[in-house]
């Protein structure tokens, strides 16, 4: 004979797994665990199966921020975002078609290092920064065409830290800086 819990709590998926894994590595960046702490709730996330077994191993950590990270989608069409609106600590824009658009030269950043991850499938991103903001595309990858991207030649670089991210399959990334 069988023994089965009555309360039995719902199996996760990755994505569930992959946010407790931020959750956890975002707990010691912070400074709320040490590394042999971090390493333990990390092997605890990744061998968890339940729901249970996860928020056990993210007890006592910190409530995540829901204002950190948002994300910008559509299957098909234009995606444009311009004049003043906020900007999180990560914000996703996913497209399978179509151009993209983002004016953060008059954004309000709610931090001062900012990651955008681009998941573009055909299409092309136009993405204005501040002058004086701080523009890392290292970890962008395109399939088709290269990104463009030149720093300006004079420039602060007191404003926000942009790191641009993701990949686009077939299209092009411009980056330019505003130029007031």
């Amino acid at each position: 004979m069988r023994f089965v819990p009555d309360d039995r709590s719902p199996a996760i998926g990755d994505v569930d797994r992959n946010a407790a894994v931020q959750r956890v590595q975002d707990a010691f960046t912070g400074g709320y665990l040490t590394h042999e702490e971090m390493d333990q709730r990390l092997h605890q996330v990744l061998s968890a199966r339940t729901r249970r077994e996860i928020e056990v191993a993210l007890s006592s950590l910190p409530a995540p921020d829901p204002g950190r990270s948002a994300t910008i989608s559509a299957a098909a069409g234009r995606i444009r975002r311009a004049g003043v609106w906020r900007v999180p600590r990560k914000l996703t824009v996913q497209s399978a078609f179509g151009r993209v658009t983002l004016d953060l030269s008059r954004a309000i950043f709610e931090q001062q290092d900012v990651d955008i991850e681009l998941k573009l499938g055909t299409g092309s991103a136009k993405i204005r920064v501040p002058r004086n903001a701080v523009v890392e595309i290292d970890g962008l990858k395109t399939g088709w065409k290269d990104s463009q991207y030149r720093p300006p030649r004079q420039s602060s670089g007191t404003g926000p830290r942009i790191r641009i991210i993701g990949g686009v399959g077939f299209g092009r990334v411009r980056v330019r800086h505003a130029r007031w």
